[in-house]
């Protein structure tokens, strides 16, 4: 016989006695302190693979390489040592958050909890670059406890009788933590109530949640979060510190290449090497743009997530961050019930769609609104509302797509009074202005610094709006992030609206309604507004009347800051009590200049009140 096949005989022979020996059950003393190696009873269903046995077709048939023989045997051992002696309780930790932290000189600015204070952050300033850095800090697991909790993600994964999305959203969690428990009384895995806390901690965030960014994901202070590549620490937007670098990283190719891969599973999409690239939106609202492998990011994979603001942000918060000042508030409460169609320009992150969204709620309540977007924002609290969203992309590039373009014209033909576009990049645009034209009111949202900037965009490819069309826009709102008192802020630097075209000239005439004087940080109304004359002509009213008007609606918006009337469906209900008697809602707050306790209970109880009286007086005038 060759050399060699004795050799590879030995080996499978090897192999061999190894299974039989682990098959055979047994029970073998240990050194003093090891205790008894007992087999659990699901290493019994793992060796239940089918059995392999000697014959003569096996010694003979074309036998694996050595290498591979002794990979396999590898293979082998790693399984038993993964069996391997039983799951030892582990000693009671306490229930703090310890984990690896920065040095000791590191100066603490912020500390807070989230996640229900299962998880911590910490901002810190690093003496030496005097950089900020977001310290993420989870419940610590001992090398017992990460064992445990990588069996029992295992054990979930081919045990869950069907899918999680299947399950109703709000039970989801329920759901999972019973079959959990399930999981853990089939296979006697037991544990202390310290180490199943933290245990439960991290199977909700990585089946339910966003793995390693989940306390990210639940910090309200933060805007956007952006993932570069593997190995590359995750970076955010801060609402207090701004841009900064954090602690959190996925180490390789293969972590971030699968979270990336679940991220496009939640939003129902696929990403893969044929379509690295993708724009979608996830359950919770959020935007999210990604890229998968190295095909077109050559670091890897990456991700940006653009945050969803759970509570709208409302013209009252805008207000007291000094976005906007109480008056310019009015004058866009103004414009929007006198159909002024309006452009809401400015960098990326400098505001645009949070203004929109903002401003959407002074549209009188029974309007009908069709809003067009490519990734869910606008959040109105309307009934007579038509949430349009485009399927597979803005462009509708392939197949069975539905872009902007189609969605804008079968709007028009629903009859709307206020058309919503996200915003502007393509053929969707002429389509838009053309609905200005016709007298529907539209808001929309576009990148530009300026007015020129506007228009230049509005007149050249791909949008190519002819000059003469550009006048059915009415007022441009310019954005811009800025850095005040070192502290960086957003702003409505210009309130410009476009009054004419000079017919010689061609030129554009705008006026400016208000601007930000960056010295005082405040906002300066520049003495006329054509709003104010087509005011004046629709309802016969002085100019005095007009401004009395914008400053009767600027107080009820200030008399909501001073008394923390912020929630986006609170701001709704007084706006809507205006619309219904304006009379009766100056004459509640005049009452009432600060409210103790809550103002919106004080305000309903007042205006139905105020109501009853009216229904009153009218019966007995009947």
């Amino acid at each position: 016989t060759p050399p060699l096949e004795v050799e590879e005989r030995k080996e499978v022979e090897k192999q061999k006695e190894e299974e039989i020996e682990v098959e055979v059950s047994r029970e073998e003393k240990e050194e003093e302190g090891k205790g008894e190696l007992k087999r659990r009873p699901e290493e019994a269903l793992e060796r239940k693979a089918p059995e392999r046995r000697f014959s003569i077709k096996t010694i003979f048939s074309p036998l694996t390489t050595i290498t591979e023989s002794i990979r396999k045997r590898k293979r082998r051992t790693t399984a038993l040592e993964e069996v391997g002696p039983p799951l030892v309780k582990p000693k009671r930790v306490p229930r703090t958050l310890k984990e690896e932290l920065p040095p000791a000189d590191w100066k603490v600015l912020k500390e807070y909890e989230v996640r229900g204070g299962v998880a911590m952050i910490r901002i810190y300033l690093d003496p030496e670059t005097s950089n900020y850095i977001y310290w993420v800090i989870e419940p610590p697991l001992s090398d017992v406890e990460k064992d445990n909790l990588k069996r029992l993600k295992d054990l979930l994964q081919v045990s869950l009788p069907y899918s999680l999305e299947a399950v109703e959203e709000e039970r989801r969690e329920k759901f999972l933590l019973e079959h959990l428990d399930k999981v853990m009384e089939d296979y006697r895995i037991k544990m202390s109530e310290n180490s199943l806390e933290k245990v439960r901690y991290y199977i909700v965030r990585d089946f339910l949640g966003f793995n390693k960014i989940d306390p990210i994901m639940h910090d309200p202070h933060v805007e956007d979060i952006s993932c570069d590549g593997p190995g590359i620490p995750i970076y955010l937007y801060h609402r207090d510190y701004g841009s900064i670098k954090t602690n959190v990283a996925f180490p390789t190719d293969e972590e971030l290449d699968g979270f990336v891969v679940s991220l496009a599973q939640k939003c129902r999409k696929t990403i893969s090497v044929a379509n690295p690239i993708l724009d979608a939106t996830l359950p919770n609202g959020s935007r999210l743009n990604a890229t998968y492998g190295r095909e077109v990011t050559t670091r890897g994979s990456s991700f940006t997530i653009r945050k969803f603001r759970e509570e709208p942000l409302t013209v009252v918060d805008l207000v007291e961050n000094n976005t906007m000042s109480a008056d310019m508030a009015a004058h866009f409460w103004l414009a929007v019930q006198y159909g002024e169609s309006m452009i809401f320009a400015g960098g990326t992150a400098s505001g645009k769609t949070s203004t929109m969204n903002a401003i959407s709620i002074f549209i009188p309540p029974s309007s009908k609104i069709i809003s067009i977007e490519d990734t869910r924002e606008v959040n109105l609290p309307h009934e007579n509302w038509i949430a349009g969203i485009t399927r597979g992309g803005a462009e509708a590039e392939r197949p069975g797509d539905i872009g902007m373009y189609d969605l804008l014209r079968a709007a028009l033909r629903q009859r709307p009074e206020y058309v919503i576009v996200g915003e502007v990049r393509g053929k969707e645009t002429m389509t838009m202005f053309q609905a200005m034209a016709t007298g529907h009111t539209t808001y929309s949202t576009m990148h530009a610094d300026s007015v020129k900037s506007i228009v230049y965009r509005l007149e050249n490819p791909p949008i190519g709006i002819p000059r003469v069309l550009i006048q059915a826009l009415n007022l441009v709102a310019i954005h811009k992030q800025l850095k005040v008192k070192e502290k960086r802020v957003r702003r409505i630097t210009e309130l410009v609206e476009i009054i004419d075209i000079e017919p010689t000239t061609l030129e554009i005439v705008t006026n400016q309604v208000f601007r930000w004087n960056p010295r005082t940080d405040t906002f300066v109304y520049g003495g006329h507004s054509n709003l104010y004359e087509k005011i004046m002509d629709m309802e016969d009213l002085s100019r005095d009347e007009v401004l009395e008007e914008r400053d009767r609606r600027a107080e009820i918006i200030s008399w909501m800051v001073k008394n923390g009337v912020r929630k986006f469906w609170d701001v709704a209900r007084v706006v809507g009590e205006y619309y219904e008697d304006p009379h009766r809602t100056l004459s509640i707050i005049e009452k009432n200049p600060e409210v103790e306790g809550n103002p919106l209970e004080v305000f309903e109880r007042a205006a139905e009140k105020g109501r009853k009286e009216h229904l009153k007086a009218k019966s007995v005038a009947a």
